[in-house]
């Protein structure tokens, strides 16, 4: 049985590429056991798929660093795999026992897929392009979702201003603009559901007594798999680009990603499926062109 260990000490986005490399190397080797050291953002998450046979949590910390060396320095690995590219990971694997090590770089010309390729090929993988479908295996229900056939707008903190990165176009609605767009939205498509992030947005509550729209739905406080099940059901999704992006482009879920043009998004979506993107301009704007693409 071949023993894999792999980095990805950063967020649930970042995680879900090195799915596709978990699932070539189930594919590969079937019997293998494949630990993961995780992070304290993505951890929880990690947990759920039954692919992966051990999770290790890094708290960001030297002492918890030097702990998990003489932890892993237990085991003796076939392979070990820097997949998030990150010098404590990279300090850590140092002082471990394997045959084989593969670090992933992160450059402008290269994308995420091209680097899981290079991988394959430094460890002697068979790159499949079926590890596109890493969440194939995943089963949800429709459940306790109140609709079918429904539009999913994830509504979070990158959509307001004040909450995300401020070199990024500033898409932050006003409360007019963004009841006219769920009305809009409505006319288009039926039903409406409307997640948020680790925190509401403030103009959601302001507006939720003007949509008082018994095909409008809300959302809010929902874990990472409580949303990944609205997404699975939903027809399409508008969101911010982040790990919910990954999510559909697995699906094959219609999207329709709202990136900004000062960074090279084509490095993580060049694969994707049913793939739409708009620039963040002005929301007066946007809101229309997401009209436009439904």
């Amino acid at each position: 049985m071949k023993k894999y260990l792999i980095f990805r000490t950063d967020r649930v986005g970042d995680f879900l590429f090195s799915l596709k490399l978990v699932r070539i190397i189930k594919l590969n080797h079937p019997q293998s056991e494949i630990t993961i050291v995780a992070s304290e953002k993505n951890q929880k998450y990690i947990n759920t798929f039954k692919e992966i046979d051990k999770v290790i949590l890094l708290r960001n910390n030297f002492f918890s660093k030097i702990k998990l060396i003489f932890f892993l320095r237990k085991e003796k690995y076939d392979t070990i795999i820097i997949h998030d590219g990150k010098n404590r990971s990279k300090f850590i694997s140092f002082f471990l026992r394997y045959k084989k090590k593969a670090i992933c770089v992160t450059n402008l010309i290269n994308t995420q897929l091209d680097i899981i390729k290079k991988v394959c090929d430094e460890i002697d993988l068979k790159f499949n392009n079926s590890c596109l479908d890493f969440l194939n295996y995943r089963k949800h229900s429709h459940g306790n979702l109140p609709f079918k056939n429904y539009i999913l707008l994830h509504f979070d903190e990158k959509w307001s201003f004040d909450d995300y990165i401020k070199k990024y176009k500033n898409i932050e609605p006003n409360e007019q603009e963004l009841i006219t767009f769920i009305n809009n939205i409505l006319i288009k498509n039926n039903y409406l559901i409307i997640t948020t992030g680790k925190k509401t947005p403030l103009i959601l509550n302001k507006i939720k007594k003007s949509v008082n729209n018994q095909r409008v739905k809300f959302y809010e406080n929902q874990n990472l798999m409580e949303i990944e099940n609205i997404v699975f059901n939903c027809d399409i999704l508008i969101s911010c680009h982040g790990w919910i992006s990954h999510i559909a482009s697995a699906k094959k879920i219609k999207q329709i990603d709202i990136i900004d043009s000062s960074y090279p998004y084509n490095k993580w979506t060049s694969h994707f499926r049913n793939y739409n993107h708009l620039n963040r301009k002005s929301f007066s704007i946007l809101s229309s062109e997401i009209i436009n693409l439904i």
